[in-house]
């Protein structure tokens, strides 16, 4: 399979930090909380490397002191580092970056922390991309309200397969996060095919620290 798996590890955790001060909690990165001995970054690297890809490229940037160790605790050749220079950028650069710098056609595109996504899923969407008759015209996404074909992109974000080249088309254009580019593709004609989510845990992104503990209470 010639596949490279692109993670965003990179953002500021605003909205985590800011919760957790609320909270009169110690303030961390929400990459770093943990689940059951390993963080949450930790657990969605596992999970991706347990596939059958060639590489798996984590883009960083905010915090990358800290981040940078946790990943060299996992021993794994196919893990490279893709360092935002400047670290101050929206998620679609973070992503354009990591992108830009694999190795393979086909990119599966994660969040850090998505540590709940099914692989089951994930190899689902390569294989829509893979068997498409179109494969550079489609991305294969986590549906959020929908599965099938869909005609909007209302809510969705990564996890996604999409081939590189269409993705090095869109992405320079966005200084956002994802949302807008694949409304952009959408209404362009790119198809946009969903698989549903096994629970409400797979949809679960950490951003908040009561998604934390919900993910604590289900994982």
């Amino acid at each position: 399979m010639t596949v490279s798996a692109v993670v965003t590890a990179a953002g500021q955790n605003r909205r985590m930090r800011e919760d957790l001060k609320k909270r009169n909690l110690p303030v961390t990165n929400k990459l770093l909380l943990e689940i059951k001995g390993k963080n949450i970054l930790q657990h969605t690297l596992s999970k991706i490397l347990t596939m059958d890809i060639e590489e798996c490229l984590v883009v960083v940037g905010h915090y990358k002191e800290d981040i940078i160790p946790t990943i060299d605790e996992i021993k794994d050749s196919r893990i490279k580092l893709v360092v935002n220079d400047p670290v101050e950028v929206p998620l679609a650069k973070s992503l354009w970056n990591g992108v830009n710098a694999a190795s393979n056609w086909l990119c599966l595109c994660l969040a850090g922390d998505q540590p709940t996504i099914s692989t089951y899923n994930l190899n689902k969407m390569i294989e829509k991309v893979l068997n498409n008759e179109s494969p550079h015209n489609i991305i294969s996404i986590l549906g959020r309200k929908s599965s099938g074909y869909l005609d909007s992109a209302e809510g969705l974000g990564m996890p996604f397969a999409c081939s590189k080249k269409l993705l090095l088309n869109y992405l320079p254009a966005y200084n956002s996060n994802l949302n807008p580019m694949l409304r952009r593709m959408n209404k362009d004609g790119v198809q946009l095919y969903g698989f549903p989510a096994a629970s409400k845990l797979e949809l679960t992104n950490v951003n908040y620290y009561k998604d934390y503990e919900f993910i604590l209470d289900n994982f």
